[in-house]
Parts: C-alpha cells; structure tokens; sequence
C-alpha cells in the first residue's frame, strides 16, 4: 500500500516531472518529423506551387518551427535542471548536445539557408548548396537525441514506478 499524506505527494512530484520530461521530447520529435520530413517535402508537389513560392513557404514554416523549438529547448532545459532533482549525467549529456545542434541550426546553418532563398526569390539561380543537407542531418541528429531522451526517461519512469508500487514488507 502506498504511504499517505505528503510523502505520498513528495513522492509523485518526480514522477510529474519525469512524465513531463518524456512528453516535450515525444512533442518535439513529432514536430521536426512532421514538418522536416513531410511537409517540406511534399510542399513542392502540390499543384501551383512554384520553387520561389514553396521557399517563402518553408521560411515562414520552418522560422516558427525554430521558434517552437527554441521554447520547448527552454522547457526542457529547465525540467532536467529541475531545482532538488538530481538529473542523470546520460540525460544531462543528451540535453547539451540537443542545445548544442540547436544553436548550430540556427544560428550556422540557417543563415546560409535564408541567403540563398533571398537569392532564389529575386530571381538568381545560386546553384547547389550543401546547406540542405546540413540542416537535414542536424534535424536527424536532433530526432536521434530526442528518442535517446525519451528512452532514458522512460526507463527512469519505470524505475520510480516499480519503486513506488514495489511491495513492501508489513509493518507491525
């Protein structure tokens, strides 16, 4: 039987922010997955739409995409440095190196991307760029840290929660 009165509520406050730790990283993935590797993609088959217009398009998309990164980053940040809970060293290590391909997107990456577009709307033919290829494999990298997140918070879920329910020896 669980224990009542606040331990009961000590003990279920890091099993909210583990289930929140696990949801931003699902949402987040879910959002690159959906934009990066479909919508982009798909919005140049559409009947109508033209390279220029496909490419203000996708500035727009992929700007407020950042942008919701940006934040769920910040949230995410803050739930692994929770204040009174101690983060594993794996899922500290897996949040940086999130932080770190995130600035380099957008702050490396998506310069050279948006120069090129400026170039392609008013008219230039640039040639090829690698710039795409980058930027979809920091979007890979970014799933791949995403899902690692996900499976160490998931495995920390399932640790609490056996420890949580675990039966334990009466008392007398």
């Amino acid at each position: 039987m669980r224990a009542s009165g606040s331990s009961e509520i000590r003990a279920s406050v890091p099993l909210k922010l583990e289930l929140w730790r696990f949801a931003v990283p699902i949402l987040w993935f879910g959002l690159v997955a959906a934009i990066s590797f479909i919508e982009a993609p798909l919005k140049f088959q559409a009947p109508g739409i033209t390279i220029p217009l496909g490419l203000g398009i996708g500035r727009l998309v992929f700007f407020a995409l950042n942008i919701v990164e940006g934040v769920l980053l910040a949230v995410l940040l803050a739930l692994t440095f929770w204040p009174g809970v101690r983060p594993a060293r794996g899922r500290v290590r897996s949040v940086i190196l999130l932080a770190i391909v995130f600035v380099l997107k957008v702050g490396v990456v998506r310069p050279p991307l948006n120069a090129r577009t400026d170039l392609v709307l008013a008219g230039a033919n640039p040639g090829e760029s690698p710039w795409h290829y980058i930027y979809i494999g920091a979007d890979l990298l970014t799933m791949l840290l995403l899902i690692v997140l996900a499976v160490q918070t998931g495995r920390a879920i399932l640790a609490l929660e056996h420890k949580n329910y675990a039966p334990r020896p009466p008392s007398e």
